[in-house]
Parts: C-alpha cells; structure tokens; sequence
C-alpha cells in the first residue's frame, strides 16, 4: 500500500469512528486510484460498505463522512460524493509528486517490503529428470518459478529454491543402457537402445564423450561394473548441461537435492517403517499399501511394489517429509498439469504422518504451444525435434522469453507466438517496456545533472499525475504479486507504466533550455520512472537495456 492510500484508509477510519461511533474492520476500508480521471485521483466505496451496518442510506454516510473527511485530509484539493455514494478525492499535485524523491533515494530497494518478514518459504520448480534437454514446459516453470522467488523475496520472505533430482530409478537405468548402447555404436559395434531407453543426441553426445576421454576400455568390462560407472557419469552430465541452460536463463537454485540421497540415508525406509507402525499400510497381492483413501485420496495407493522396488510415490513422501523438518513453514512445488491428481495422495500422506497437510501448496503448469503465423510449431527447424529451452532463447532472446512464459497466469494454456516475440517493435509487449526504459535514459544523458525539490510543484498536468500514481502503486503491486504467487501482475503493471510514460512523452517536453526549473522537476519524474521501470524487471529476471 503506498504511503497516500495508508493515509487515506486511516484518514477514513477516524472519520468514521468520530461520525457514527463504529471502528470499521481493516478489510472494510478500500481505496483505490478510479479508472477515469474524472472521478478524482482515490475513491473509496465505505459509505456502501457501512450501510448495512449503520441501516443508513450510503448517500447519507457519503456526506456525513465528506464533511469530517474535509477537516481531517489536509493534502486534498477537493473531496466530494459522486454516485450512489463512492468519495472521491482530489489530491494536490504536492501529495502525488512526494514519491519522486522516496523512489530515488530507495533506488534498488524501492517496491521491497518486510511486511512478509518472518515467513518462510522452500520453492521447489523445474525438477527436470536428468535425462534429457530441457524443453517448453521446464523453460515455463523456470521462469515463473525463478521470478516468484524474486518477488517472495522482494516481499520480506525467506526463500530457498530448490530443484529435485529424480537420480533413481528405472529412468537412469535407461539412461545408462542407452549410454552404453551409443557407446558400443561410436566404436563400430553392434548396439540396441531399449525400448524405455532415451534416443536424444544429449544422450549420443554423452557416449560420445566418454569414448574420446576414456577410449574403449568400457568395452572390456561386465555390465555390472559398466552399468553403475555409465549411470554415475550420465547424470553428472546431464544435470551439468542443465545447469548450464538454466544459467543461462537467469534461473538459479540455492540446492540440488538427490533421490538418492533419501535412499543412502534410509529416510525412505524410515518412512515406510513409520507407516506400518502406525497402522497405515496394509499388504495385498505381494505389494504394500498405504491406506491413502482415509486421508482424502480417491483410492489408497502402492508403495511398494510386488517386485520389492518402490513406487515414485514412496520417496516423495520421504523428501516431503524432509522437507517439513528444515522448518519452512510453506512448501510451495510447481509441479506440471499431469501432476494434478498427485495433489490428493501428497496431501493424503502427509496428513497420515501427522503433519499439517495445508502447509503444502501446489501451483499447476498448465501446457505451452509454440505458434507462428497461426500454426502450431511443434518441432525445431535445426534439428527436428521437439523445440528445446535454450534454442527457443538463442532464436528470440532471454527476455523475450521470459517475458512471454510469465505474462499469463500459471494455470491456463499458453500459446507462446514465435513471430510477436521476434519482433522489434512496439506490438511487442516486452520491447514496449524495454524502449520506454531506453528512452528515459536516453533523456537523462541529455537533461545531464539535476536537482532533487523539497516539493514539485510544476508537474500539475493529467500525463504526470497518472505517471505519479502509477509509481506510487509498484509496492502494492509487487506485494499482491508476492501473496498469489502471481509474477504476471508485475508483466501488468509494467505494460501500464510503460504506456503512462510513452503518454507523458508524447505531451511533455523534459529538456527545456529555457525553463530549468520545469527540466529539473521532470528529470527528477523520469529518473524515478527508470528505477521502478529497472527494479519491475529484476524481479521478473528480465533486462532493463540503456540502448536500443
């Protein structure tokens, strides 16, 4: 909430209090900035709000509250009742322009909070399997993973980003076979890749690899030595290729957490012993149950299966568990849209194990669709498979990509369009914002030095009042942003600031030679506009360039 509207609401509840002898609640007192000029500069709607409680007509409230508001907001010009009772306030220009100097002097703290101080928060996204490239769907979930770390951050949270590595299992037994299978094909030799096994060139260059480094010496080994060396050193690779793209997507993690791990330090068996003592499982058909369907789930579920191994199930619950005993009061996973029925059974399980279950909340990927020129594109021009991370970023570049996997909210489908991305215009929503930051700095080199005002009031036009309320909004934004977990209302905001700007350019001169006064005071207004214009796209991990 910015410093005005804090004023405001509290300017509203004493009225009240003092009119009618009631203390509205904190979540009764809106104010907001009206969608048309006209209708002032804040409005609020209390006078509808308190009629039922008061049993007075709003129109009624509306006056009463006007008269006492008139005495007790001293940085109005005008304060009246419009409607069917919203107030309208009219605040003077030196009430707006006080953000200019609060925004230079924060500079990179400006938008950043404590209000969430105290609260923490282990943020678990992409978790690709160390098996393959990353594709569409990671490259969505990192950006809007990395992005709400930023903001949670920016809000006061303790954040912890984490990526899972699924390094168990019947996956990286494929992947060491189909190690072993190009391997055997780079020396010339007969070789089949299983059916499960992987057919990427990530994987033929992996083999690759080790044949040039460590020539054919594998060859002359038993698969019980050959197996676990190829599994330990496709990993290692894999996950080190992925690290690489995720660098190079502005996307970082605090901790890699193993599965394997899990298993070395008997957790999952630990959890699974826990289970059966508590009642919780049950065996049937040579398997081991947990009794999922008193918990919440539709059906109970296998946690070990008839052949002795686990299901994938198991170990989650053993790393959501460790999870909850680091002490983060919330866990927050980016899971994808096929992940959706595994809500219930996580939920389920940790209910079970006596944990608070709605300490585990769960954001949905929904799926991305590349487009150009109206039709889907579903493979990669180079290479002819499925379009991956890193060339969707070297075609159109790391911002744009961001930018266009944020600015949809998370769980609805995302046609991302190749053809408006590329472009170098302002249909571009990104280069929109970008250009509008290139263009202030591009400014300030000319205007050069300029003084900071105790007050400025020369900027008394409708461009710079809507410029100054929309500065002074950024905090209550990035705070919404923070508590939905919600990066595309940064993508919102920045789109509006940017056509507030353009707006102001296209009806204000900055440098005017022959009024120093004016050019000091504007300069001062778009030397703030270039922070939160800067600090907007930090969170968002996007560039804010100074040349375009």
């Amino acid at each position: 909430m910015n410093q005005i509207e804090n004023s405001l609401i509290n300017n509203i509840k004493t009225c009240v209090k003092q009119s009618f002898d009631y203390e509205p609640k904190d979540n009764e007192v809106m104010v907001e900035i009206p969608k048309d000029n006209t209708n002032g500069d804040y409005a609020t709607n209390i006078a509808m709000r308190l009629a039922k409680v008061l049993h007075k007509n709003p129109k009624e409230i509306a006056n009463v509250l006007v008269d006492a508001l008139k005495k007790e907001v001293t940085n109005a010009d005008k304060i009246e009742v419009a409607g069917p009772g919203f107030i309208n306030f009219y605040m003077k220009k030196s009430a707006l322009s006080n953000i200019i100097n609060k925004i230079i002097e924060k500079d990179h703290e400006y938008g950043k909070s404590e209000s969430s101080k105290g609260h923490s928060v282990l943020l678990e996204y992409v978790s690709a399997n160390p098996t393959g490239i990353l594709h569409l769907g990671h490259a969505r979930g990192a950006a809007w993973g990395d992005s709400v770390a930023r903001i949670l951050k920016a809000a006061g949270y303790e954040v912890l980003r984490e990526y899972y590595v699924n390094d168990a299992g019947n996956q990286i037994d494929m992947l060491a076979l189909s190690i072993k299978a190009r391997y055997r094909e780079y020396f010339g030799l007969d070789f089949k890749i299983p059916d499960d096994g992987y057919m990427g060139k990530d994987v033929q260059n992996i083999a690759i690899k080790i044949a040039k480094e460590e020539g054919d010496k594998w060859l002359k080994e038993d698969d019980e030595v050959v197996l676990p060396y190829f599994k330990k050193r496709g990993k290692e690779l894999e996950m080190e290729r992925i690290k690489n793209d995720l660098a190079y997507f502005r996307c970082e993690f605090d901790n890699y957490f193993f599965e394997t791990s899990l298993y070395e330090d008997g957790k999952v068996e630990k959890v699974v012993n826990i289970l059966n003592e508590k009642g919780l499982s049950y065996e049937k058909e040579g398997a081991l149950w947990f009794k999922a369907s008193e918990y919440g789930d539709e059906k109970d579920r296998v946690l070990k299966k008839s052949d002795g191994f686990y299901t994938y199930l198991t170990p989650d619950i053993a790393y959501h568990v460790d999870k909850l005993k680091r002490g983060y009061e919330t866990l927050v996973n980016l899971w994808g849209a096929d992940h959706h029925g595994y809500i219930p059974r996580m939920k389920a399980a940790l209910k079970a194990l006596g944990y608070d279950e709605g300490r585990l909340e769960v954001d949905i990927i929904q799926m991305v669709r590349l487009v150009e020129n109206g039709e889907e594109v579903k493979m990669s021009k180079r290479t002819g498979n499925a379009v991956t991370l890193r060339e969707l970023c070297e075609d159109i570049g790391v911002d744009a990509a961001r930018y266009f996997f944020i600015s949809r909210a998370l769980d609805t489908h995302l046609d991302f369009d190749l053809g408006l991305a590329r472009k170098k215009s302002n249909d571009n929503p990104v280069y929109y914002i970008q250009y509008a930051h290139a263009r202030i700095s591009s400014i300030l080199r000319q205007v050069g030095e300029f003084k900071l005002q105790d007050s400025y009031n020369l900027l008394t036009s409708e461009k710079e009042s809507d410029l100054l309320k929309q500065l002074s909004e950024f905090s209550n934004v990035v705070a919404a942003s923070a508590k939905d977990r919600s990066p595309n209302k940064i993508t919102v905001y920045l789109q509006k600031l940017a056509q507030y700007f353009h707006a102001f350019y296209a009806s204000c001169k900055v440098n005017d030679p022959n009024n120093q006064e004016l050019t000091n005071e504007r300069a001062a207004l778009l030397k703030a506009t270039q922070i939160t214009f800067r600090n907007a796209l930090d969170l968002l991990g996007i560039e804010a360039p100074e040349v375009m």
